[in-house]
């Protein structure tokens, strides 16, 4: 029995880490002024250009019916079973797209709703992939799995509030108040939905570690098997600083990645965050 692991290109994953842990992807698309081009050919750094240059943010657009439709057809053709998984549902279409095109392969394609984002949606494909590779059924997996989705942490502070504005997910005043006052929030994942956290202030390198700090306090029952450093940009000491401390906290397997163009375009540049399971050790048996 094969089982594929698949994923949106929002699992911010790099082709290394994608082959590594067997994660098939499909991309969405980014389009800014005339141009259409798939994420992963675009990176966040093109987009930050396109809008410091033209004051626009490009646009995101959902994985269609369609390319479900190719792209499961093409894991079945080699694969027994798929399990995807999509970004949350309250904040893109393609889960309910996936979910549809699913309908064509009843029994074989297993859509699971992440409810998060980023290296979140990532965090849960390694666990189902130690789940497959110690031999369990498919829909034990996909139980298994669902069962700790409301343990994803998933977070991050961000420098300014711009591309959050310019992309409908902040008001105008509150923009316009993080910006004078030089506030870099913290934005945490829950119920689906991204929502404010603690406000830090000061260079990047002192508001990144408070943001930290605050997590790994908030969220303090970690399995220390993996944990993600997720940026869209960021100086490699800040990176660095980050890792050593996550080091320190006990976590055995730190990876760094960037972030999709897609998170990307709505993050804006000089965002990162931390992602890990909050639900203690799993040892899979």
């Amino acid at each position: 029995m094969h089982i594929a692991l698949s994923a949106e290109t929002t699992v911010d994953l790099q082709q290394d880490l994608l082959d590594f842990y067997q994660i098939a992807t499909v991309p969405y698309t980014l389009i800014f002024g005339d141009k259409a081009q798939f994420d992963g050919i675009v990176v966040g750094e093109d987009l930050f250009k396109y809008t410091e240059t033209t004051g626009k943010l490009a646009k995101t657009s959902c994985v269609n019916l369609a390319q479900f439709q190719e792209h499961f057809e093409k894991l079945l053709a080699k694969a027994d079973y798929v399990i995807h998984f999509s970004l949350s549902s309250e904040m893109s279409a393609s889960y309910a797209n996936a979910v549809q095109a699913s309908k064509a392969y009843p029994g074989k394609v297993f859509v699971i709703d992440s409810r998060t984002l980023s290296t979140g949606i990532a965090l849960q494909c390694i666990y189902a992939k130690k789940l497959i590779d110690a031999g369990k059924d498919v829909h034990d997996v996909v139980k298994l799995v669902e069962k700790r989705i409301p343990a994803t942490q998933a977070s991050f502070a961000l420098e300014a509030v711009n591309y959050l504005y310019k992309g409908g997910r902040c008001g105008a005043l509150s923009a316009l108040g993080a910006n004078i006052l030089h506030i870099r929030p913290q934005i945490i994942v829950k119920d689906g939905k991204m929502i404010s956290g603690k406000k830090f202030r000061g260079p990047m390198e002192k508001w990144v570690m408070d943001y930290v700090e605050t997590t790994l306090q908030e969220f303090d029952n970690p399995d220390y098997d993996e944990v993600f450093i997720t940026y869209s940009s960021a100086p490699k000491e800040v990176v660095d600083l980050v890792r050593e401390r996550l080091k320190k906290a006990g976590f055995k397997h730190i990876m760094n990645t960037y972030a999709s163009g897609t998170v990307s375009c709505h993050c804006g540049p000089h965002t990162l965050g931390i992602l890990y399971f909050n639900d203690g050790p799993h040892p899979v048996k």
